[in-house]
C-alpha cells in the first residue's frame, strides 16, 4: 500500500465517512485497511473506495473493522475495584448526582459496568455511553451477551442485573435505566459538557502524539473540577500537569 494511495483514501475517507484516519498511527492504520481491502477481494485502495462507494454493507465492515472494539465487562477487574473506591471517596461526598461519560465505548460492556456499580452503591447518576460506530453502537442499546462475553462479571451481578433467555444475558432495565448511547467521534466532535467522571480506556494508544494530547486537552476542558479520568492499562498520561491534571491512582488522574 503506498504512502502516496494511502493519502487519497485518508482525504476520501474522510470526505465521504467523516473520519480522519491522519490521526491514527499509520503503519498500524494501514495494516488494518490492507487487511479488510483483501477480504473484500480489492487489490487496490481505488478499487476499495469505489466499493465503500456503493455498498452499504461493506462500509458498515470498514467502520467496524477500523474501530477498536475490544472490550469487556470489569476489564481488569482489580483496577476496576480501584476505581469504584476513588468514585466514592472523590466524587460522591461532593456529587451525589455524577455525569459520568464513556469514551468510545464499544458494544457497551464498559458503560453497564459502570452502571452496576452506580447500582451496586446505591448512586443516582447518569452515564453518557459514546461510539463512532453506529452498528456496535445498537448491539450496546440491546444490552444482549453471550456468557463468553460476561466471563469477569460476578456471579451476583450476573443474578441482579441480568435476564437468561436461551444462551443469552440481557441486561436489566435497573441497570439501562442509567445508559444513554450516542454516536460520537473524539477526534472531531464537541464534547459532552460538565462531566464528573470520564472513562476513555484502552483508545488513545491508537492515536498519535498530536491527537492524543488534543483528546486529553479537550478532557479536561470539560471535566468539573475535582473530576477524575479514568484509563486503561495499557495507558499513561505522560506530563498530566499540562493537561491540568494530577495522578490519584493507578490509571486514574484528577482534574488540579
Amino acid at each position: 500500500m503506498s504512502s502516496l494511495n494511502f493519502v487519497f483514501f485518508n482525504k476520501w475517507v474522510e470526505q465521504n465517512l467523516g473520519i480522519r484516519l491522519d490521526a491514527y498511527k499509520e503503519k498500524q492504520m494501514q495494516r488494518r485497511i490492507g487487511n479488510i481491502m483483501t477480504t473484500f477481494g480489492c487489490s487496490t485502495l481505488e478499487e476499495y473506495a469505489k466499493l465503500l462507494e456503493r455498498d452499504k454493507t461493506a462500509r458498515n465492515a470498514f467502520v467496524e473493522h477500523l474501530t477498536i472494539n475490544v472490550t469487556e465487562f470489569y476489564r481488569n477487574r482489580e483496577i476496576f475495584d480501584s476505581f469504584e473506591e476513588v468514585v466514592k471517596k472523590t466524587i460522591i461526598p461532593r456529587q451525589t448526582h455524577p455525569k459520568i461519560w464513556s469514551a468510545a465505548c464499544s458494544i457497551g460492556a464498559e458503560p453497564y459496568t459502570l452502571a452496576m456499580i452506580l447500582e451496586r452503591n446505591h448512586i443516582d447518576g447518569k452515564i453518557i455511553a459514546t461510539d463512532i460506530d453506529k452498528v456496535i453502537l445498537d448491539k450496546a442499546h440491546e444490552g444482549i451477551y453471550k456468557k463468553s462475553e460476561l466471563k469477569n462479571v460476578p456471579s451476583l451481578d450476573l443474578k441482579n442485573y441480568f435476564t437468561q433467555e436461551n444462551e443469552d444475558y440481557i441486561v436489566k432495565t435497573n441497570i439501562k435505566k442509567y445508559v444513554t448511547f450516542k454516536q460520537h467521534d473524539l477526534l472531531k466532535d464537541s464534547y459532552e459538557p460538565m462531566c464528573d467522571v470520564i472513562v476513555c480506556r484502552n483508545v488513545t494508544i491508537y492515536f498519535k502524539p498530536d491527537a492524543r494530547d488534543k483528546v486529553y486537552h479537550n478532557f479536561s476542558d470539560v471535566l468539573v473540577s475535582g473530576g477524575i479520568i479514568f484509563t486503561g492499562a495499557t495507558e499513561t498520561i505522560n506530563d498530566c500537569e499540562q493537561f491540568g491534571l494530577r495522578k490519584i491512582d493507578s490509571f486514574i488522574y484528577q482534574k488540579i
